[in-house]
């Protein structure tokens, strides 16, 4: 397929490839930054609950350890929130307190809108591109039928200008699927950490307590 081919397609929808091209480009840019992002973030939450899991009992030392580890990362609002509130440990004598355990659950709320960030971008596209696609190939029919009311041409040339204009419709269905399967793969990225960061506030409270795993 040349590139003058691709041209001729692209004005044979009035544009809508061009938009439709636009369009792939951001949301192969959200697949990307959200990818590196949801990789990151349950690869150190992992780390930390493991290092959570092998530890007897947490000092703010270690707490201090696990904030700059979790820099950045998802996992960082709700150390951040356990260290700064281990004067309620102190003053009630247990992690276990609802004061302590409503610190922990607000930090993961906090923290929970940041996972979809920018997913609604997926979202449009893949209900937008099919639509963009289809008017396209609609764009496209009305070129290759009105080769029957000039005179000269012969009815077989509409077939080459139906399958020209199908080319739209056809790369607003990859973009949604491309779209669709991403945007479902980051969403299970998203529940696996809010997951893991209900299983690091559980390892919090159990290790400020002093409560050793069981094996």
């Amino acid at each position: 397929m040349s590139f003058q081919y691709i041209i001729h397609l692209a004005n044979y929808s009035d544009g809508v490839l061009y938009v439709l091209a636009i369009l792939f480009l951001i949301e192969l840019a959200v697949i990307f930054d959200r990818a590196w992002f949801m990789r990151s973030a349950l690869r150190k939450g992992k780390s930390i609950i493991h290092q959570l899991s092998e530890v007897g009992a947490l000092t703010s030392e270690k707490l201090e350890q696990l904030m700059q580890e979790a820099k950045g990362q998802p996992e960082e609002q709700i150390i951040t929130a356990a260290y700064r509130h281990m004067d309620l440990v102190q003053h009630y004598g247990s992690a276990r307190g609802e004061a302590f355990d409503n610190r922990l659950d607000e930090a993961i709320f906090l923290t929970t809108p940041f996972l979809d960030k920018r997913l609604w971008i997926l979202d449009t596209t893949v209900t937008l591109a099919p639509l963009l696609g289809l008017f396209g190939t609609i764009l496209g029919m009305f070129h290759a039928f009105s080769i029957l009311a000039a005179p000269g041409h012969a009815p077989t040339q509409v077939t080459g200008g139906v399958a020209d204009a199908l080319i739209a419709t056809a790369s607003g269905l990859f973009i949604a699927m491309v779209g669709l399967i991403t945007f479902n793969a980051f969403n299970n990225a998203i529940d696996k950490t809010i997951q893991q960061l209900e299983s690091i506030k559980l390892l919090l409270i159990n290790r400020l307590d002093g409560v050793k795993a069981k094996s």
